[in-house]
C-alpha cells in the first residue's frame, strides 16, 4: 500500500493554490507545510505533497480515490477553476472496467491529476 507521494513543481505557490482548489472536493485539504513544501491529505494525513526544492517532472500521474461521481465532476470543475488544464472531462473509461468513471486535470507543471470512482452508477 502506497503511503503518500512526492514531487517537485516549478512555482511553490502556483502550485500550493492549485492543488488547495482543486483537491478540497475530495475532501483534501493543506494539513502540514514547511518552508516550500505542503502536504495536503484528508482525515489530517498528509498524503501528497509538493516540494519547491526537487525538479518537476512534468509527466506524474496520480489518481484518487472518489466515493462517487460526483465527487470526480466536482473534482474535474474546481481542478479546472483553480487553474489546471482539461486532460479527460468527467465520464465513464470502460476500456479500464465497466465501472470505471473518472476525470483528469494537468496541473500547473503539466502533471496528470486524477479523480477517479470504481462503483456503478
Amino acid at each position: 500500500m502506497i503511503d503518500h507521494v512526492a514531487f517537485g513543481v516549478r512555482d511553490y505557490h502556483v502550485s500550493r493554490a492549485f492543488y488547495e482548489g482543486a483537491l478540497r472536493p475530495l475532501g483534501y485539504e493543506l494539513v502540514m507545510e514547511f518552508e516550500g513544501v505542503a502536504g495536503f491529505g484528508a482525515n489530517g494525513k498528509p498524503d501528497l505533497w509538493i516540494h519547491a526544492n526537487r525538479p518537476p517532472l512534468g509527466s506524474l500521474h496520480v489518481a484518487i480515490a472518489c466515493p462517487d461521481r460526483a465527487t470526480v465532476r466536482a473534482f474535474h470543475a474546481a481542478g479546472l477553476a483553480a487553474g489546471g488544464r482539461d486532460n479527460g472531462a468527467p465520464g465513464p473509461r470502460p476500456r479500464y472496467h465497466a465501472s470505471y468513471y473518472g476525470a483528469f486535470v494537468l496541473d500547473p507543471d503539466g502533471n496528470n491529476i486524477e479523480a477517479v470512482c470504481h462503483r456503478p452508477e
